[in-house]
């Protein structure tokens, strides 16, 4: 005989979906359209059956309480926000930085710090990208420091970054050298796994930010960002919100400093004071 609790899928109604998705969109941004409703049934299902709740009026009642949001808002947030990343993920940024902005940085700069903050970071892949860039420039210019922040929503994949444990096909397209320089092979018997080593791990700072904060929490150098990467997070958000985000993120920025964003979202439309250096790649005007 089946289980019936195994088996028992429940049904989001309308006034529920309705005010969840309010909530996603008025304190995250996201907007949440009706057709991704059989999309929330499936990832929020587990989680309201294993909270002993009998339909998602229970549920909201309970995370929206003291006690859920407390305790279990945070989960709930990390099973609905989508957290999609790999190595080198648009390839042109890095080469960017690699053979344009770094190499003009210090010759305009000498030395100075670099600051540079990853904003929806998801499980890591970004940031230690942009690490192993700016390591390998070091390894020429040795005085060269940099400060390193990724920030994410989800305190879960927040987690998994500052753990830098993935499965070797993660890393299979990064050069051998590189492979060699950062990370370490997992000693179990699959050898399946591998973790970036532990002094490069340091490197970066994490912080749960949420962008639709009314400020960002950035200290990592006492002055202003060099560099914002902001990839694939704004196509969440609707166009208002998103000039918003932008206008929040250029206080954060030196005058001249970048901005990376994702390959389908741009400034178009937006009276920002930013202009244009390649696709996706913005300059805060001096």
């Amino acid at each position: 005989m089946n289980n019936p609790d195994a088996t028992l899928f429940l049904r989001m109604d309308d006034d529920s979906f309705n005010r969840l998705t309010s909530y996603i969109t008025r304190e995250y941004g996201i907007k949440l359209p009706k057709a991704k409703k059989s999309m929330l049934e499936s990832r929020l299902n587990r989680k309201v059956k294993s909270l002993g709740m009998e339909n998602y009026q229970q549920f909201l009642d309970f995370i929206f309480s003291d006690e859920g949001k407390q305790n279990e808002l945070f989960n709930v947030i990390d099973l609905i926000t989508t957290n999609k990343t790999d190595f080198y993920r648009e390839p042109a940024h890095f080469q960017y930085l690699k053979d344009f902005f770094l190499p003009d940085y210090i010759s305009k700069n000498g030395y100075r710090n670099l600051s540079v903050w990853s904003a929806g970071c998801s499980t890591g892949e970004e940031p230690y990208t942009l690490m192993m860039v700016l390591e390998e420039f070091k390894k020429k210019f040795t005085p060269f420091t940099y400060s390193l922040m990724a920030s994410d929503i989800s305190i879960k994949v927040i987690q998994t970054a500052y753990q830098g444990i993935y499965h070797k096909d993660r890393i299979a397209d990064i050069p051998a050298e590189l492979k060699h320089a950062y990370f370490l092979r997992s000693k179990n018997k699959d050898g399946n796994l591998v973790r970036v080593k532990p002094e490069f791990r340091k490197k970066i700072i994490y912080k749960r930010i949420n962008l639709m904060d009314n400020s960002y929490r950035i200290n990592i150098d006492k002055a202003a960002l060099d560099i914002i990467f902001c990839r694939n997070v704004l196509i969440y958000f609707d166009k208002s919100t998103q000039e918003k985000v932008i206008r929040k993120l250029m206080t954060c920025l030196r005058p001249g400093g970048l901005l990376f964003l994702g390959h389908s979202e741009s400034l178009m439309g937006m009276n920002i004071p930013m202009k244009q250096l390649r696709p996706t790649i913005y300059q805060q005007l001096l």
